[in-house]
């Protein structure tokens, strides 16, 4: 019995050890009142998104969430707004899988709303589940909708400057290799999802990179954000029922809550201060620097002339080119 004790004691002491070094999440200190500012959070309806999204109500915020799912949408803006109490919360349906649906966002967001003065990428995916798409279904979702919805409403993010651009990035870039030649391909297997997956982490930290130099002297500032290892729906909506109940006791003890995981791409959304940091990556609220692949600046240029064509912006132009819309209506 008392070698059970002992066991059981050391267990308990290693756990607390590993959560509070490794499991903890640092917590966001900004103090900043958001009143008067508007925030577009993709993803906002679930896990770290809907998180964030929260956060910013509560502070004042005027928050947009860009959701695929109106249901579950406008299930979250119900949500928010009761908890916040900020009744500011509106649903927009995106789909970052369609180039279409990220243009109609965008058309509809310009002529209904006088500001942005946050875009948060929090939308992604792990695995394309049962979609076959002739595309590469995770590439586009993480990144290639980003880049697009950023070159369309970058115009409304200049003219409320200063504001701010924050990817969701991971530490799974350190496992990604871009090549150029097969960046579109479709996926097939668990193996090229999980490669892909990785790819499309570093292409955020490479396109954040790029799109800090682009934006230099314009007062928009950018930033790619890790949340750490969160207990969130983008890994485990695709296990199966029975592994799912299976892991789900683990994840509970090793992984973040979602809210844990909102603070690091809360602390770069508000932080007074890390505006000369624009274009890094933040992990537990602090930059941390990243592998040289990641830090490639004759990568990251090359990843945007292949965005702007997979994105079909190549007769558009830069980003500086993008079209300026009318003057919106009052929302």
């Amino acid at each position: 019995m008392d070698g059970l004790l002992l066991g059981a004691g050391m267990l308990l002491g290693s756990y607390i050890l590993i959560y509070y070094n490794f499991i903890k999440a640092v917590p966001c200190m900004s103090p900043i009142n958001l009143k008067g500012k508007t925030a577009v959070v993709t993803g906002g309806n679930t896990g770290i998104g809907k998180m964030m999204a929260l956060e910013l109500a509560q502070r004042g915020a005027r928050v947009v969430l860009a959701c695929r799912s109106k249901e579950k949408g406008e299930a979250a803006v119900y949500d928010i707004r009761k908890e916040s109490g900020n009744n500011e919360v509106i649903f927009m349906t995106l789909d970052l899988s369609s180039l279409a649906s990220v243009r109609s966002f965008a058309t509809a967001f310009l002529s209904s709303e006088p500001r942005l003065d946050l875009l948060v990428h929090n939308a992604g995916i792990s695995s394309c589940g049962k979609t076959k798409e002739t595309f590469n279904l995770i590439l586009r979702v993480n990144h290639v909708g980003p880049f697009l919805l950023t070159h369309l409403l970058l115009p409304r993010l200049k003219a409320n400057a200063p504001s701010r651009v924050v990817v969701m990035a991971s530490a799974a870039h350190r496992g990604g290799h871009l090549d150029f030649s097969r960046l579109d391909r479709p996926l097939s297997g668990w193996q090229q999802e999980l490669r892909a997956y990785a790819d499309s982490k570093l292409a955020n930290v490479l396109f954040i990179r790029e799109l800090a130099t682009q934006l230099e002297g314009t007062g928009v500032t950018c930033y790619a954000a890790h949340p750490g290892p969160v207990n969130s729906e983008l890994f485990l909506r695709h296990v199966p029922g029975w592994l799912h109940l299976l892991l789900s006791p683990l994840t509970w003890l090793v992984l973040r809550t979602p809210r844990g995981g909102a603070q690091t791409p809360l602390h770069c959304a508000l932080q007074e201060g890390i505006e000369p940091l624009s274009g890094r990556y933040f992990a537990n609220c602090h930059v941390e620097e990243v592998p040289p692949l990641a830090r490639d600046d004759r990568a990251a240029r090359r990843l945007w002339e292949a965005s702007e064509k997979l994105a079909g912006l190549t007769k558009e132009g830069s980003l500086d080119a993008s079209p300026q819309p009318g003057t919106p209506s009052s929302p």
